[in-house]
């Protein structure tokens, strides 16, 4: 009884061929069919290189392999035999590799730390693992530390430092508080990976003790703790209260909030740094800012795009991670920090390296005594990595000598191989990043074939989908396979059948004349062997009844139909769905053969109904829509398309025609006024339906026109006004009767694809143009211009045939013409087609150039005779490129550069040429199979142009009278630079021009410095080099000369204040003001009372009233309000001399040494002066308001920031 074999659309056997393509190197291990066989080890399963192990637990070091003899095992530990009989705590599992260290009853998993490697030998070879690095895991305590708690004010940074334990592998890190909740984060706080936690600034809810880092180790599953730290954020009124309990009233001003401030970075440091990662692996860069407001960070690459589905963003944005990292992902990244205040940029500049990785492994050869082959193991990595070749486990340089190897870099090959030649090759790549190692064997066999596939299994395949018959087989040297069908059929050939390497027979589409028994013959030089397997084509399953879309009204009855047509052979399963689920389990529910009814229909029933029908072979389903109403009162017209038509009826059978008579459905209140015939041609298009005519909407009959060897079925839509019915059930079938075909394939073409053959295509017929059963082709061909008759061939119904063995390029006329069982089809028209071509034979001769200009040059060539293009011409190309510059300054290799001219041209431009530069060129025919070979090289020319602009103008160190220009010399000179030309002018404050200066300069300078000019006046340059052609591009630029600024603005303040008119205004009210307050105090004064003033100045005498107040906003103007001459004289004592009593000379009104506490002072990280705040004092008593000089404007804002 044969063994079955379903196929669901060709998938499973198409699963079977990829498995068996996977195999076809190794000898299959499988003892009732090979028992025989020897085969080198192969290694199926080892540990990991970088081996963590637990402590806690015995160690297992996997080393599993195959092979026939099975193979034994060996260990070497840090280089050097392990003898594990000599160690009463080291086992070998039975019939495997793997090592049992006990360290549980006694020993320490440190003493088993190393490097170990398994090796697996039999009779033919020795493989080798990786190396295996055994570590045992660590989780280190944190070391004891006082914490000291940390205060801090409203609105400053903080990092608090985790710094955990080095452990292997490294430990997770984590921030919680004593109840073991994690603390929140936001883009104010956030940990970074580093594991410490970052506050951009900090806010009074976030004062607590229980600041705790935790360490998890997952290795071990153990959890580490840190000491808590404190944390207290001390708010403004806070900050007042401790001042002023600790300061003297001398030394307190009041706390201020903290002012807000523009982004700085806390991490990573600098503007610049450095990442380096490895291919494959997870990128992650890291911007942490402080600043007040928050600031929000985004990323930019500087030199393309961030990956779309690789990119990530962690932490808030402050992590970006790149998965699966390539080279492609080196380059600049830049974090911006931004806020309201201001922006801060970081670039990192990210390098991807790579460990080895593969190109091409190598694979296990096995060949028969007396074949070559080849061993070939490539890889690539940065740096790129170095290849290595060791067999059976030792340095082929120490092996012993093998006559039938060659070793050439990455590549072994193998020739005239013997049994003695088996081995097991081992390849390492390695480079500084890691390595690769990987085992190969060659084992040479001689063995007659044999077939692997069970016999007589039976395969059954839906119709009109494909087949695959397997043949799994074994043989050395490589068996050919040969299908055959019947048992005395020809050799199946690629012609209607695919052939695949392992053996499986492809059907792309099975009929029914497909199915019988075929048989697999295996060949080669030792024998033969045979197998049958057996076809059955079944019918596909159909739905010829499918449900239809309802509308009902809650509380009635629907009912859904589904007829369904299958094989004989198949037993269907039919399922209903709604929604795509299960039916509800409700009794309202009923499924019969071929409907679903439901009754009592509810709001809940609405949806899309399923019917299912499966064998076990093939699957189909139809749907349908239920919409659930609501009853209507009363009855209203129903204006609606027709009621499908109903009692079709065919009568008058004739050969090539019949009459369809039918009865119409309810027009609904809208007159019918047409009817619509469609057909279905179950035979060869079973489920589509064609429009076959249209009559008026008061006829009931049609009188239809038949094709032959159709199997009809007829259908009658209505139509009104208001649109289509559905269409009626369908008719009895009509087969008409057969005859032979009334039309030939079109699109008929003949193209060779090899030079010896001719490719015959064409567009076959299809199921309905047939005509009848047999549908064959007769495909027919002679050479045009012989007097050969015409070769014919009658072939399946395929779309193509090869005819083989044709001379190169010749026409051919060619007819494809249809037959079936009945007859031929008419004659048709031969078309003309060509064999295939060849490389053309001749290179163009009498190649000359002419240089037209310094980038421009014109080449004519002979062209070469017809016959030795063998094809179609398709044009001329030229290879042109340039060798050096004929500048010995500058000399470089450019790749070759091509240009195609179609057609018969002999001659063509080369544009885009480089002045002054040796080029070489040469020309090649080309047809439809490629390019003929090259002409001889013609070398030409090109002279000299004018420069392009030099590649860089800059002006530095200006002075009062002098600018010094350097610049860049031209990228692309286009000859021999003889000097450049700086021209120059000044620019008045009108932005009009001065008069211009020509200045030339040597060739050979980069830098030059022009004297003799107007201090704070701007100058324009314009900058270009020379040839002896003439002058390039010219570089512009402007820049200028320096002024005494300190000077030029004091003056420019004090000008412009002084001639507002808001200012002269302001002085006379100021004048009138104090008129009159002198008129009432002498008035009071003469009375005898105190003014207002003068109670004040009594009741409020305070030695620390200053003359300007804090908020004035007047900071470092005030001396607009005084004379010229003022600005020079000496400060009066205590007005502007630091705590050391010195003054500096020249110092200017702004610096912050005489604003601040001379050396004392002290900035914060932010830039901040907290001189006053620092809580040191001056060794002098304070003067109170002895000073003339109103507070400094620095230490005025900065007093408790």
């Amino acid at each position: 009884m044969p063994k079955k074999k379903h196929f669901s659309a060709g998938r499973v056997p198409l699963i079977l061929f990829l498995c068996q393509m996977i195999s076809a190197l190794d000898v299959p291990l499988d003892s009732k069919l090979l028992g025989d066989l020897v085969q080198p080890p192969t290694i199926t399963q080892q540990s990991p290189k970088d081996y963590i192990i637990d402590p806690r637990e015995n160690i297992v070091i996997q080393c599993e392999a195959k092979g026939r003899p099975p193979p034994s095992f060996s260990w070497t530990r840090n280089g050097t035999h392990f003898d594990i009989d000599k160690d009463p705590l080291v086992t070998m599992k039975p019939g495997s590799g793997t090592l049992v260290i006990n360290i549980l009853s006694e020993g320490k998993a440190e003493t088993y730390e190393g490097v170990y490697q398994c090796t697996a030998r039999n009779e033919r070879g020795a493989a080798i693992s990786n190396n295996i690095v055994v570590r045992p895991s660590r989780s280190p305590l944190w070391t004891k530390e006082r914490l000291e708690p940390i205060t801090l004010r409203n609105g400053q940074s903080l990092v608090l430092p985790c710094r955990p334990p080095i452990g292997l592998p490294p430990a997770i890190i984590f921030w919680m508080d004593n109840s073991f909740q994690r603390l929140p984060q936001s883009e104010r706080v956030s940990q970074g990976l580093n594991g410490d936690l970052y506050f951009s600034n900090v806010l009074p809810e976030d004062t607590r003790e229980d600041y705790i880092c935790y360490a998890r180790f997952n290795h071990t599953q153990t959890i580490q703790q840190k000491q808590p730290i404190s944390l207290k954020v001390i708010s403004v009124d806070e900050l007042n209260d401790t001042i002023a309990a600790n300061l003297s009233d001398t030394e307190f001003y009041g706390a201020k909030p903290s002012k807000e401030r523009p982004p700085t970075f806390l991490t990573p440091e600098g503007n610049e740094s450095l990442k380096e990662e490895l291919r494959g692996n997870v990128l992650s860069l890291e911007c942490i800012a402080e600043g007040l407001p928050t600031p929000v960070i985004y990323w930019i690459k500087e030199d393309g795009t961030l990956p779309v589905n690789r990119t990530f963003y962690r932490n808030f944005k402050k992590t970006l991670q790149i998965t699966q990292v390539s080279e492609a992902d080196s380059g600049n990244y830049q974090c911006i920090a931004k806020n309201t205040l201001g922006a801060v940029h970081h670039t990192i500049s990210v390098t991807v390296k790579a460990a080895p990785y593969w190109i091409s492994a190598p694979q296990n050869l096995v060949l028969s005594p007396g074949e070559n082959g080849t061993l070939i193991c490539r890889a690539n990595g940065n740096p790129k990595p170095r290849i290595g070749w060791l067999t059976n486990g030792v340095p082929v340089e120490i092996a012993p000598d093998d006559p039938s190897r060659k070793i050439d870099g990455d590549t072994i090959m193998f020739s005239n191989v013997q049994e003695r030649s088996s081995a097991v090759y081992q390849c390492n790549a390695s480079n500084e990043y890691g390595y690769l190692l990987a085992n190969a064997f060659v084992n040479v066999l001689a063995e007659p074939p044999r077939i692997l596939t069970s016999a007589n299994i039976l395969y059954q395949v839906i119709a009109n989908r494909p087949a695959l018959l397997d043949c799994a087989f074994f043989g050395s040297p490589l068996p050919t396979i040969e299908w055959f069908k019947g048992t005395k059929g020809r050799a199946l050939h690629e012609d209607i059948y695919v052939l695949h390497d392992n053996g499986t027979l492809e059907i792309p589409v099975a009929q029914k004349d497909s199915a019988g028994t075929y048989t697999c013959v295996a060949r080669n030089k030792l024998g033969m062997a045979k197998n049958e397997v057996h076809l059955e084509i079944k019918d596909p399953t159909r739905i010829i009844k499918q449900p239809e879309y309802a509308v009902v009204q809650r509380g009635s009855k629907v009912s859904f139909e589904c007829k369904v047509k299958h094989d004989d052979t198949l037993i269907p399963t039919i399922m209903w769905l709604k929604d795509n689920g299960e039916l509800p389990n409700d009794e309202r529910f009923s499924v019969d053969k071929d409907h679903l009814v439901v009754t009592d229909v509810s709001d809940d029933d609405g949806g899309t109904y399923t019917c299912a029908a499966n064998t076990t072979l093939d699957s189909v389903s139809a749907s349908a829509g239920l919409r659930v109403v609501a009853p209507t009162p009363t009855p209203a017209p129903i204006y609606d398309v027709p009621n499908p038509p109903f009692d079709l009826e065919l009568t008058n059978q004739l050969d090539k025609s019949v009459q369809l008579t039918w009865t119409p459905g309810d027009d609904n209140n809208s007159p019918i006024t047409k009817f619509i015939i469609e057909y279905e041609d179950a035979m060869h298009e079973a489920g589509i339906w064609h429009h076959q005519a249209e009559v008026s909407g008061t006829q009931t009959t049609a009188q239809l026109t038949l094709s032959p060897y159709v199997n009809y079925s007829f259908r009658v839509m209505a139509e009104n006004s208001i649109g289509r019915s559905v269409p009626s059930e369908a008719s009895e079938q009509y087969l008409t009767k057969a005859a032979e075909p009334d039309q030939n394939p079109t699109s008929v073409e003949g193209i060779g694809t090899e030079p010896d053959n001719l490719v015959i295509t064409w567009k076959p017929l299809n199921g309905f143009q047939s005509n009848g059963p047999g549908l064959q082709y007769k495909v027919s061909w002679r050479q045009k211009d012989g007097d050969d008759e015409w070769t014919s061939v009658v072939v399946a119904n395929v779309s193509k045939y090869i005819v083989s063995g044709t001379p190169t390029f010749v026409p051919y006329l060619i007819k494809v013409q249809a037959l079936n069982d009945v007859g031929f089809a008419p004659e048709p028209a031969a078309v003309m087609g060509h064999s295939g071509e060849d490389l053309p034979m001749v290179a163009p001769g009498n190649v000359r150039v002419n240089v037209v200009n310094s980038t421009l040059a014109e080449v004519h060539w002979d062209p070469v005779p017809l016959k030795s293009v063998r094809g179609h011409l398709q044009g001329y190309r030229i290879y042109y490129w340039k060798a050096q510059s004929s500048s010995k300054r500058n000399r470089r290799h450019i790749e070759k550069k091509i240009l195609t001219f179609q057609g018969s041209k002999t001659h063509g431009m080369l544009p885009g040429l480089q002045p002054y530069s040796h080029y070489t060129l040469n020309v090649r025919v080309v047809n439809g199979k490629g390019e003929g070979p090259a002409s001889t090289d013609r070398a030409f020319h090109t002279p000299e142009g004018v420069p392009s602009a030099p590649s860089s103008l800059k002006i530095v160190n200006p002075t009062l009278d002098s600018l010094t220009l350097e610049w860049d010399p031209p990228s692309h000179p286009n000859g021999v630079l003889t000097e450049y030309t700086l021209r120059y002018q000044p620019i008045n404050s009108t932005h009009e021009l001065g008069p211009l200066v020509d200045l030339k300069i040597p060739a050979n300078k980069t830098r030059w410095t022009l004297k003799h000019l107007n201090f704070s006046t701007r100058y324009k340059f314009y900058f270009y080099a020379q040839t002896s052609v003439g002058s390039g591009s010219q570089i512009t630029e402007e820049a200028i000369t320096t002024v005494d600024e300190g000077k030029m603005a004091m003056a420019s303040r004090q000008v412009d204040i002084a001639t507002q008119g808001w200012f002269i205004g302001l002085m006379c009210a100021v004048a009138l003001l104090i008129l009159i307050l002198l008129i009432v105090c002498f008035i009071r004064r003469n009375k005898g009372g105190k003014y207002p003033v003068k109670e004040k100045e009594d009741a409020h005498a305070d030695p620390e009233i200053q003359p300007m107040k804090e908020d004035d906003g007047t900071f470092g103007e005030y001396r607009s309000f005084e004379s010229d001459a003022e600005d020079h004289k000496p400060l009066k004592k205590g007005s502007r001399t630091p705590s050391d009593r010195t003054v500096k000379k020249e110092d200017s009104d702004d610096s912050l040494v005489d604003y601040g506490e001379g050396v004392n002072g002290q900035f914060n990280e932010d830039g901040s002066f907290i001189g006053q705040y620092s809580g040191k004092k001056e060794k002098e008593p304070a003067e109170g308001n002895e000073s003339s000089e109103a507070p400094s404007p620095v230490n005025a804002m900065n007093s408790f920031v």
